[in-house]
């Protein structure tokens, strides 16, 4: 078992635990923080297969719990469905001494945490992350959030979890297409600044994606450590954490262009896709080596995540240059892209030309 300290001097400290058999563990580690209620947030598909675990686990530890399930699916991460969260809250009577438990993946997580900082203003909550895209970047950090017809993530909240529980022994339950799409953040995080990170992920370390839980104890830890370093000097992304979005400005276009499906494009695919489109770009502004672009792009199709623009569809680079521009990190209208000068050198661009980013998108394949 591993614990890693999240803390910045502009939130309270937690503690991000990694390990095996956590789940069962919950009741005792959560027991301290609530007064004795709280109230999982979860999705129906994790509800069926860890829900009795975690509820079984508070009980023993003295800990009363209500159960609230959303539809599985990014199509969760909406108004309605936080509507319909923070009704049930209500209805339940929770109080600003109680907390919210999210237990899910990243929809959940997001989800779960904005009904938290918007609920009396503000509850506790805990991160129970049962996916490893989850586990190695949306539950750490207090980025909370929505989704919207016109973006992802564009209405929420910075609310920082009292505690993450990361449970290796959770992750064998996922497909084995959930595992290399939370596999694209590790290998964004080697791609950011570790390089020698990457070079294990490339070679030894490659055998998480196929789901050893070995080499995916040492991945999740390894990131969280990374993630956790760069909040804790910069939570709210005025500055450092932007690296994070490493692959995200391009691929949550690509996203919201396929309506958020994620049977079309995963959201870690999507980040694939946009980390190899990034360092692409970098190569073609004379950044970074043609060399470090083709080992990123045989790293990550090595993993089977895409590489190609064409692979997830057939998009206007107008369209998916506007999407762009609407992104968080834009600045008065212009491109903000994070590129690199090299694998685990990568770094913050502001205020990029548009027309060579919508020339790179037409030669990446998108229609004029």
């Amino acid at each position: 078992m591993t614990i890693i300290p999240v803390s910045g001097g502009a939130f309270a400290a937690y503690e991000v635990v990694v390990g095996r058999g956590l789940l069962a563990q919950a009741g005792e580690r959560i027991a301290p923080l609530a007064r004795g209620r709280t109230v999982i947030v979860t999705d129906e598909t994790v509800a069926a297969i860890h829900a009795a675990a975690l509820t079984a686990s508070l009980s023993a530890a003295g800990v009363k719990s209500e159960i609230v399930a959303v539809p599985a699916g990014e199509a969760s991460k909406s108004f309605a469905e936080l509507e319909r969260v923070l009704d049930r809250l209500l209805e339940i009577g929770l109080d600003r001494k109680d907390v919210v438990i999210a237990l899910g993946g990243g929809v959940v997580g997001d989800l779960a945490g904005l009904a938290a900082a918007l609920y009396m203003r503000g509850v506790d909550f805990v991160q129970i992350p049962t996916t490893l895209l989850a586990q190695v970047d949306s539950s750490v950090g207090g980025k909370t959030a929505i989704d919207t017809p016109r973006g992802k993530n564009l209405v929420g909240a910075f609310h920082q979890p009292r505690l993450v529980l990361a449970d290796i022994d959770v992750l064998a339950t996922l497909p084995a297409r959930q595992v290399k799409s939370g596999w694209a953040e590790v290998l964004k995080h080697g791609l950011i600044c570790d390089a020698g990170f990457f070079d294990w992920l490339a070679g030894e370390g490659s055998a998480g994606a196929e789901g050893d839980p070995a080499a995916l104890e040492r991945a999740v830890i390894r990131s969280v450590e990374i993630k956790s370093a760069v909040v804790g000097e910069d939570e709210k992304e005025a500055g450092r954490r932007a690296l994070l979005n490493l692959g995200h400005t391009f691929g949550h276009a690509v996203e919201t262009e396929v309506g958020f499906d994620e049977d079309a494009l995963a959201h870690g695919e999507a980040v694939a896709l946009g980390c190899c489109m990034a360092f692409r770009y970098s190569a073609r502004e004379g950044l970074c080596s043609a060399e470090d672009v083709a080992r990123v792009e045989a790293v990550v199709a090595a993993a089977g995540l895409p590489t190609r623009l064409d692979q997830a569809g057939v998009f206007g680079a107008d369209r998916l240059l506007a999407l762009m521009a609407g992104d968080k990190k834009a600045e008065g209208g212009a491109l903000t892209l994070i590129l690199a000068r090299g694998i685990g050198q990568a770094f913050v661009s502001k205020g990029m030309d548009a027309d060579k980013v919508r020339a790179f998108l037409i030669e990446e394949g998108a229609t004029a």
